[in-house]
């Protein structure tokens, strides 16, 4: 075993806490554990961080990752990205370039980085009041942070952006061919199935529209990828504990990190479900740690 699997497997042995028996059922097959443990019996099986799980569970597994996660989502991202995803954000921004009137549809919105960002970037470059955005989430605990958000910015009270809890796969409250760009940041791994939100994508998607996601993604240079794993599963589960409180759902969300398709073969995705991208279809921050992919509805 190498000293990596090692120390996770130390870590997953130690004392459990009041709070740690409480999410036992959750996190009950470790690292250590998952090579020699038996897929579910019965019906398709997906990944929730590196367990194996019934596709039917993995979305309360998740639904209850951000439940406990929501309050401090915000703080916990600045702490273990050092304030850089701030900068990807930014960046994702940029890339979009929407112009005034954009209709945005921002799937997994949590707690609102995106919507503010692209509306915010409307009112002072294009001094536009009539581009608005549709949050949606899963997860009400999350849309919930997003809406308080709202209720101190400038938008609160423009009717610029609308809430509604959705999932990823099955937009129902979303109409065929109805907006202009569709963005996901760091969410479509979170979901079972990924083509699936892809594709629901595809449909509500104006023709000439565009797909737009932020994800973490692979680290190529081997020297940068070993120091990322270790700050990984080392530093950012005990900035869970320290922070949040919750050391197994930070646990999770770097093992569903690993479990993310390649840059490449998401890309493939994108293109499989109807999109045409230019060029690779992605943009690489900070070595792959990240990743912009997009794809337009032609």
């Amino acid at each position: 075993m190498s000293r990596l699997g090692l120390a996770t497997c130390q870590r997953l042995a130690r004392p459990l806490t009041t709070r740690s028996v409480m999410r036992q059922a959750m996190f009950s097959s470790s690292a250590c554990q998952r090579l020699d443990q038996p897929t579910p019996s019965g019906g398709k099986t997906t990944h929730f961080g590196f367990r194996d799980v019934a596709e039917e569970d993995k979305e309360s597994l998740v639904h209850q990752v951000f439940a406990n996660v929501a309050g401090k989502y915000d703080v916990m991202n600045d702490a273990m990205s050092l304030g850089i995803h701030r900068i990807w954000k930014d960046q994702f921004i940029r890339n979009m370039a929407p112009g005034p009137g954009t209709k945005l549809l921002d799937v997994a919105g949590g707690t609102g980085d995106i919507a503010l960002r692209f509306l915010d970037y409307c009112r002072n470059i294009h001094h536009d009041h009539t581009a608005s955005v549709t949050m949606v989430d899963i997860n009400p605990h999350m849309l919930e942070e997003g809406k308080k958000r709202f209720q101190t910015s400038p938008y609160a009270h423009t009717g610029q952006v609308d809430f509604h809890v959705q999932n990823a796969e099955h937009l129902d409250a979303i109409p065929d061919e109805s907006v202009d760009v569709y963005t996901i940041a760091f969410g479509i791994r979170n979901c079972t199935h990924v083509d699936r939100v892809v594709k629901e994508a595809y449909r509500v998607l104006k023709p000439g529209g565009r797909f737009m996601c932020l994800e973490f993604s692979k680290v190529d240079n081997p020297v940068i990828g070993k120091i990322y794993d270790i700050y990984s599963f080392d530093v950012i589960p005990a900035l869970g504990q320290v922070i949040a409180n919750d050391r197994d759902s930070y646990q999770y969300l770097v093992e569903s990190i690993r479990k993310f398709p390649s840059q490449q073969d998401f890309a493939q995705l994108i293109r499989d479900q109807g999109f045409k991208t230019i060029g690779t279809g992605y943009e690489d921050l900070t070595f792959g740690v990240a990743a912009i992919h997009s794809g337009f509805k032609i």
